[in-house]
């Protein structure tokens, strides 16, 4: 395969096959440069130099009433984390407070469980209204579950810019991941976060047992759905979940999954996330010539790396942080963390 050339097709607005698809997951390992720079011309065309930094709050741990293989917070988990309800209001706002401070584009409020209770959504309207009354220019994404199309509604008007909901797998391998709920769940929030107007941010944990076909299913059904936002995560094997001893995954497989899900959805933000550190180890730099997106900090259950290591992981490439637009000119890039 030329992939110099697959790529300007696709930015002439060409649609890879699943056949084609197939060959970006095989293509051996000695082929990973020349995928990973055909990758970064379709990134490069869209995006330029310019890297969207997230940043998670992880506003109610534990207690979830769901399987999930994968997730240290299901009720089957064997875990040793921390487990709250929802935090205060005040604690959401003085984390977006502190987000802005430090060049975050887009701050994420993530809550467990299957769905939010109509007080819970009560609590972050509150806080939202709040950030947005103070720093207008942070993005806020919110991640509740399983949403009504009433309660979505309420978080656009309180001024949720982008809602997260990923589908995880392929609808064929759902049911071996998590069987108290379905495929089509996720889906239907996924479409009355659409209807209500705010922007979909809904991605994949790739490593989880699934096959090539399943990974290419999630790449086009993610197409299907016009999710504006792809965040990838690499399963990152947390100690008394069912997936704890599962482990198959590599750095150059990581690069070809990224590349995969950038042939296939060229405009989209995509984005390393979960499992990043873990997985793509010293290749995290060749990832961000295929992503335009990280997240900055740790994750909701595992830790990620020390957030300096990020800024000087994005300006030792030559790239751009993707900055709120009043932010003033005088915060020090190469000085700023995370708190």
């Amino acid at each position: 395969m030329h992939w110099s050339k697959l790529a300007a097709n696709v930015i002439g607005g060409y649609v890879p096959t699943k056949d084609e698809a197939k060959e970006i997951l095989l293509a051996k390992d000695e082929e990973i440069l020349s995928l990973v720079n055909a990758a970064y011309e379709i990134r490069r065309h869209y995006y330029g130099k310019k890297v969207k930094l997230n940043l998670i709050i992880n506003a109610k741990s534990g207690l979830c009433p769901e399987d999930c293989g994968y997730c240290g917070q299901s009720i089957k988990a064997k875990t040793e984390i921390e487990r709250y309800p929802l935090i205060s209001k005040q604690t959401i706002v003085d984390g977006a407070r502190e987000a802005n401070k430090n060049k975050i584009g887009t701050y994420c409020i993530v809550m467990s469980g299957r769905k939010p209770t109509n007080n819970e959504v009560d609590t972050v309207i509150n806080a939202v209204q709040e950030i947005k009354h103070e720093v207008a220019q942070i993005k806020i994404c919110a991640c509740m579950g399983l949403v009504s199309e009433e309660q979505a509604h309420r978080l656009k008007a309180a001024g949720v810019d982008r809602f997260n909901h990923n589908i995880n797998t392929s609808a064929n391998h759902h049911e071996n991941i998590t069987t108290t709920h379905d495929y089509q769940d996720r889906v239907d929030t996924i479409e009355n976060i659409k209807k209500a107007g705010i922007s979909p941010c809904s991605g994949v944990i790739c490593g989880m047992g699934e096959t090539d076909e399943d990974i290419i299913d999630m790449a086009f059904a993610l197409k299907d759905l016009d999710a504006d936002s792809i965040p990838v995560n690499f399963l990152h094997p947390i100690q008394g979940t069912k997936l704890e001893d599962l482990n198959e995954l590599t750095p150059l497989r990581c690069l070809k999954i990224l590349s995969l899900f950038r042939f296939i959805n060229p405009t989209k933000e995509i984005r390393i996330s979960g499992g990043r550190e873990f997985n793509l180890r010293s290749l995290q730099n060749l990832g961000l010539f295929i992503a335009n997106s990280i997240f900055v900090g740790d994750y909701l259950t595992t830790q990620g790396q020390c957030a300096s290591d990020d800024y000087q992981l994005i300006q030792d490439l030559g790239f751009e942080i993707e900055e709120n637009p009043f932010e003033t000119e005088s915060q020090s890039f190469a000085k700023t963390t995370i708190s």
